[in-house]
């Protein structure tokens, strides 16, 4: 009977530890872009054109509704963006490991979300993004220092509202 019990003990554990691997690989995934966050020099410019792939197949696929995918994914996806950032984080002992991606893919997304979409303005867009991304004007900078993965994201997404805010501007300046 003792035996019985230690098997079952064992088996479970086993279980529990296959899932807690297989969780793992999701949020892994998830935070690293689907791995573009595993790519050699500069992750972040990777992830940011991770980001560039599916505003362009909703906009070729729903042009009428783009707007409001594209709006709804950033707001579905910022919230397990810095829950799970924030775990990563954690358990690499970093502050903000270069390999978490997503918010570079949220910042690169919320840049696109007030244009139309169009081969000029994604590349403009993503040109746009990375440099304020990587300038850090007021309050990026100081925002990327808020705890875990609310500094990870929030970053990113104020450099994408001051890359879309600027993309837009061009946008009208050009007719």
């Amino acid at each position: 009977m003792t035996e019985t019990i230690e098997s079952k003990g064992r088996r479970s554990r086993n279980l529990k530890q296959k899932r807690r691997n297989e969780l793992d690989r999701l949020v892994y995934a998830f935070v690293t872009g689907l791995g573009a966050g595993y790519l050699p020099v500069a992750p972040g410019t990777w992830g940011s054109l991770v980001a560039l792939l599916p505003v362009f197949l909703l906009h070729w696929f729903l042009p009428a509704h783009e707007t409001i995918v594209l709006g709804g994914f950033v707001v579905l996806l910022t919230f397990p963006a810095v829950v799970l950032s924030t775990r990563v984080s954690l358990s690499e002992d970093d502050p903000d490991p270069s390999k978490i991606v997503i918010d570079e893919i949220l910042g690169q997304v919320l840049c696109l979300l007030w244009v139309p979409v169009s081969m000029v303005s994604l590349v403009a867009g993503f040109f746009l993004f990375r440099f304020f991304d990587i300038v850090k004007p007021f309050p990026v900078r100081s925002s990327e220092k808020l705890p875990g993965g609310v500094g990870i994201v929030c970053d990113d997404l104020i450099a994408g509202l001051y890359a879309g805010l600027s993309l837009k501007i061009l946008v009208l300046l050009s007719g």
